[in-house]
């Protein structure tokens, strides 16, 4: 007698479908968090200094795709979507959307002031401030990485000191920062 599996197929989805699933519900659930989506377990000051800085470090980074799109005009069309996930990321911490975008693909008056430089080497990547953007695309195109890292790094750090909706938009955005260097870094 030979033991052979049945010839009916499983009933309902496999388990590594639902966890796929959940996963992404999970993402998804992240980004809706509004500042008012009543945390409870932290105390309210230490949520909302949380998310203010993760506006901040966000729009900072922003404004370093900006400079680097603006110094490298052949790198705007990869760049673009980056820079625009970037911003949609600020605007989920609370920030409000400064500049709109110019059919270049920069923040109006964000790549033109000479303080754009300055705001885009800000602490998203505190070992180069004094740095402008590199006058190679490939340097221009580590210094984003080495900044999507480094701020991914910080986040995921930050999510442990935050509760539920803080946690999962944190953590979403630094998986899509950890993406970002993936997708700057290959190619």
């Amino acid at each position: 007698m030979s033991l052979s599996p049945s010839p009916r197929p499983p009933r309902g989805p496999r388990r590594r479908s639902l966890l796929a699933s959940a996963a992404g519900a999970a993402l998804l659930a992240g980004c809706t968090g509004g500042p008012g989506s009543g945390e409870a377990g932290a105390s309210p000051s230490a949520v909302e200094r949380a998310r203010a800085r993760a506006a901040r470090d966000s729009e900072e980074l922003a404004a370093r795709y900006a400079a680097v799109i603006a110094a490298h005009p052949g790198l705007a069309e990869r760049l673009r979507p980056l820079r625009e996930e970037v911003v949609r990321h600020a605007e989920a911490f609370g920030a409000v959307r400064a500049a709109t975008p110019t059919a270049s693909g920069t923040a109006a008056g964000t790549a033109a002031s000479p303080s754009a430089s300055a705001r885009a080497a800000g602490p998203a990547n505190d070992s180069d401030s004094a740095d402008a953007v590199p006058a190679d695309e490939k340097g221009a195109l580590a210094l984003l990485a080495g900044a999507e890292r480094k701020l991914a790094g910080r986040r995921a750090e930050a999510l442990l000191d935050v509760p539920g909706e803080s946690a999962r938009l944190l953590a979403s955005v630094a998986a899509a920062g950890a993406a970002h260097v993936f997708l700057l870094t290959e190619g």
